[in-house]
């Protein structure tokens, strides 16, 4: 994968591609093979999605909302699919739109239509009790979509609201409950290409608030912030640091870090269990050599732990060393009931593993 793109572009290309910069540095080797969709072992194999990025529960406690990101060129739209565990099937959701005067700024130029691109996901109650899904999107502009997830017969449907221009890209967002959100700005800071990997800062923490607009979380300079969480008072925000193999614990009231937990593996998007324990996956690093410039997938391995958000303890929950080539890419990890379904920025799959809490 090339490194000279332009920013928006190439935070994708990192996130997406974290094997990119050694492979070029390697040349071009053998590319394994995924496994087959099905049951193997302990882990069954889902397929029929497109790069399942980021997962949240829906508000019926059963089904997935399933950000489908779209592609690395700006042709290639993605979209918002509803998972079905039981069915096994993905959907993609209605949006109809509806702008409301109280989510987003009154800068948002109006809906975006077919050229949504999403990447993060955040659902959330508002103070005034609607469910909201806030979307970083990277189609037609870089934004925080705004929609209130509405039930239909038989199934759930977006509507838009509003949004947030940004004027660098978003990686994740935590929607707040005064309608405003906190989001991860992996490459603001400057540090381009291969540079990320170097250890430096490369991004930042930001806060938006209704009629305040955006300011940076003093603090919050980190290896490519990545996913982000906020409790359900808005306190606290927990955020990946992907290249510094960290998640850190944040007070949104006192404005300091608070803590920080390290792990052995590259920790992206980030999500609340049943007893609001918080999930954590990511790859470990490629395994075995990636197609130098060829924008082919590697196959990489990858770690999901279970972080105690009150101690900033982490317990391994699952490791693929020795399982095969599950997957490629993986991002998320989400409960639903007694599962862990896993998704990955790229490919057609989800894993799904047995786990009691």
């Amino acid at each position: 994968m090339r490194a000279r793109l332009p920013l928006p572009v190439l935070a994708v290309v990192l996130v997406a591609y974290p094997g990119a910069a050694h492979a070029q540095q390697r040349g071009q080797g053998p590319q394994r093979v995924l496994m087959e969709c099905g049951t193997h072992g302990d882990v069954e194999i889902i397929c029929g999605t497109r790069s399942p990025e980021d997962l949240e529960l829906a508000p019926d406690g059963k089904s997935v909302i399933v950000s489908q990101m779209g592609g690395l060129d700006s042709s290639a739209r993605g979209e918002i699919a509803l998972f079905d565990p039981a069915k096994k099937s993905f959907d993609k959701m209605t949006i109809t739109a509806e702008p409301l005067k109280d989510w987003g700024d009154s800068a948002c130029p109006g809906p975006l239509g077919d050229k949504l691109a999403p990447h993060g996901v955040s659902l959330s109650r508002r103070s005034g009790g609607a469910t909201q899904l806030y979307v970083v999107n990277h189609g037609g502009r870089e934004s925080i979509e705004m929609f209130e997830v509405k039930q239909a017969v038989g199934s759930l449907t977006l509507m838009w609201h509003g949004c947030v221009l940004a004027k660098n890209a978003y990686n994740d967002v935590a929607a707040l409950p005064d309608g405003g959100f906190a989001a991860t700005h992996p490459t603001s800071l400057g540090i381009k290409g291969n540079e990320i990997f170097s250890g430096q800062p490369s991004g930042i923490v930001a806060r938006w608030a209704p009629g305040k607009g955006e300011t940076e979380l003093a603090g919050t300079k980190a290896g490519f912030p990545n996913g982000i969480l906020a409790s359900s008072d808005g306190r606290y925000l927990y955020y990946a640091a992907w290249t510094d193999r960290e998640v850190h614990k944040y007070d949104l009231k006192a404005g300091i870090e608070i803590g920080v937990i390290k792990l052995d593996f590259m920790p992206d998007n980030l999500t609340w269990t049943k007893k609001r324990q918080i999930l954590a996956a990511g790859v470990k690093g490629t395994q075995g050599d990636c197609p130098s410039g060829s924008g082919a997938p590697c196959i990489q391995g990858f770690g999901v732990a279970v972080i105690d958000p009150g101690k900033m303890r982490a317990k391994k929950v699952f490791d693929s060393q020795g399982k095969g080539a599950l997957i490629s890419g993986v991002s998320v990890a989400l409960q639903v009931k007694d599962s862990i379904y896993i998704g990955s920025f790229q490919g057609n799959r989800l894993l799904r593993i047995r786990w009691k809490e």
